[in-house]
C-alpha cells in the first residue's frame, strides 16, 4: 500500500501508546482516521489534538471484545468516511502471573481483548473491504494486526499474555494466506513489539471491575513490576515504532519488529522444536532477571503478610 491520502484509516485503542502514534501519522498523511478506544478522556484527548490539525476524525468508544460494538464502529465509519483502507488491530492489554493461578476472569478479559478483540476487527473490516476491492478495480487495502515478542517466545509467568499474543501471530500469518487464495488486493502485517513504552504494562486501569476487584496472586504482582521496569526503560518509543510500521505498510513487509535483535531468542525457540529438544532456559544468558522475578514474587507475598491481605 503506496498511497494513503485522502484514504481511511480505523485504530482500535487508538487513545494511547502504539495506536495513538498510528493516528497521529494518519492525520499526518491526510488519512481520514478513525480512533476507537474503551477509555473514552485518552481518546477524545487524541480526538481534540487530531482534529485542531486540521484532521478528519470519527472517535468512538469501544470495547474491543463487543463484536455488536465493532460491527457498530464499522458501519459508523462507511457512513462517515466510506470504503475503508487500513486497519489497525491494534488494542490491547496485558497480564502476567503464573499460568495456573491466573482465574477464568482473567483468562476471560485477555483473551476478550487481545484475540476476539482481532477477530471482530477482521470479520467485521474483511468482507467490506472485498466489497470494495469489488467495486474499484483500483482498491488496494492493508490490515495491522498488533502482536508481540510474546507471540513468538514463551517467558515465564506470561502465560495467559503469551497465549494470546501466539494466536494473534497465527491468525495473522493465515490470514495473509487467505488473501493471497482468493487474490484479494489486501495486505497485511503482524506487529511483535518487545519493551516499547506504551501504557499496557498499566492496562488494569481499563480492567473489568470483576477483574480489578479480584485478589490479586504475587505471581501477577510480581510480573507487572517487572514490566512496568522493563517496559518504562524501553529506548525505542512508541512514535519510533509507529513509523517502522508504516514504512513496512509500504513495503507490503509482514512481519515487523521493535528490536530485531531479539529475534536470536526466536531462533533459539525453532531450533529447539525441529531438533526435538526441550524448551530452551530463557534467562540463560540473563540469569539475573530471574533472580530478580523471584525475589520480587518474595517480595509481594511478604508485603502481603505483612498487611494481613490476600
Amino acid at each position: 500500500m503506496k498511497d494513503f491520502k485522502g484514504r481511511t484509516a480505523v485504530i482500535t485503542g487508538g487513545g494511547s501508546g502504539f495506536g495513538r502514534e498510528f493516528a497521529r501519522i494518519a492525520a499526518g498523511l491526510d488519512m481520514n482516521v478513525v480512533i476507537a478506544d474503551v477509555q473514552q478522556d485518552a481518546l477524545e484527548t487524541v480526538r481534540t489534538e487530531l482534529e485542531a490539525g486540521g484532521a478528519r476524525v470519527l472517535a468512538r468508544q469501544v470495547d474491543v471484545s463487543s463484536g455488536d460494538q465493532v460491527d457498530a464502529l464499522a458501519v459508523a465509519t462507511e457512513a462517515r468516511f466510506g470504503a475503508v483502507h487500513l486497519v489497525f488491530n491494534n488494542a490491547g492489554v496485558g497480564s502476567g502471573g503464573l499460568i495456573w493461578e491466573n482465574t477464568l476472569r482473567d483468562w476471560d478479559w485477555v483473551m476478550g481483548v487481545n484475540v476476539w478483540g482481532v477477530i471482530h476487527g477482521l470479520r467485521a473490516f474483511v468482507p467490506r473491504m472485498l466489497a470494495s476491492a469489488k467495486g474499484d478495480a483500483g482498491y488496494t487495502g492493508y490490515i495491522v494486526n498488533t502482536a508481540s515478542m510474546a507471540g513468538l517466545l514463551n517467558a515465564p509467568n506470561m502465560g495467559i499474555y503469551n497465549v494470546s499474543k501466539h494466536a494473534v501471530v497465527s491468525m495473522t500469518e493465515t490470514l495473509h494466506q487467505d488473501l493471497k487464495l482468493v487474490d484479494a488486493p489486501i495486505g497485511s502485517s503482524v506487529l511483535c513489539p518487545y519493551f516499547v513504552p506504551t501504557g499496557i504494562s498499566d492496562s488494569h486501569r481499563n480492567a473489568p471491575v470483576d477483574v480489578s476487584g479480584e485478589p490479586v496472586s504475587a505471581s501477577k504482582r510480581a510480573q507487572q513490576m517487572m514490566s512496568q521496569k522493563a517496559v518504562g526503560s524501553g529506548k525505542v518509543t512508541a512514535a519510533d515504532f509507529a513509523a517502522t510500521v508504516f514504512e513496512a505498510i509500504r513495503d507490503e513487509q509482514f512481519y515487523v519488529f521493535s528490536h530485531p535483535h531479539a529475534l536470536g531468542n526466536v531462533e533459539t525457540r525453532m531450533k529447539d522444536i525441529v531438533q526435538m529438544h526441550n524448551p530452551s532456559d530463557p534467562f540463560a544468558a540473563r540469569p539475573d532477571v530471574r533472580t530478580k522475578l523471584r525475589d520480587a514474587m518474595a517480595e509481594v507475598v511478604a508485603q502481603v503478610a505483612g498487611t494481613g491481605n490476600v
